[in-house]
């Protein structure tokens, strides 16, 4: 069993940054990829980045350039540092970590909102 729980999200003025953290806690040996998603009111949950185990990363077209995935040096945190936000960088963002048997653990969201 893998337990997430992300932290830092909050009010951003447009243009203005923010880093999301995951902490995973359990069987953590057995994550091999390690991700972040997000959900707009509305809308489908969208996938933002990816880590491996290995430290492939991936970024959705959608952030590339703009959020940087990494990794705490206990490999047992995620953290998404977000730049230069939109307002359609809106939404709840969800920690997400895969196993190799059975379905991907999900952190319980943290809400960001980029409002003047």
């Amino acid at each position: 069993q893998v337990a997430l729980v992300e932290s830092g999200g909050g009010l951003v003025q447009p243009g203005g940054s923010l880093r999301l953290s995951c902490a995973a806690s359990g069987t953590i040996f057995s994550i091999y990829v390690m991700g972040w998603y997000r959900q707009a009111l509305g809308r489908s949950r969208e996938l933002i980045a990816t880590i491996t185990r290995g430290g492939d990363i991936t970024y959705a077209d959608s952030v590339k350039g703009r959020f940087t995935i990494s990794r705490g040096d206990l490999k047992n945190t995620v953290y998404l540092q977000m730049s230069s936000l939109k307002p359609e960088d809106t939404a709840v963002y969800y920690c997400n970590a895969r196993v190799p048997v059975g379905p991907p653990y999900w952190g319980q969201g943290t809400q960001v909102t980029v409002s003047s």
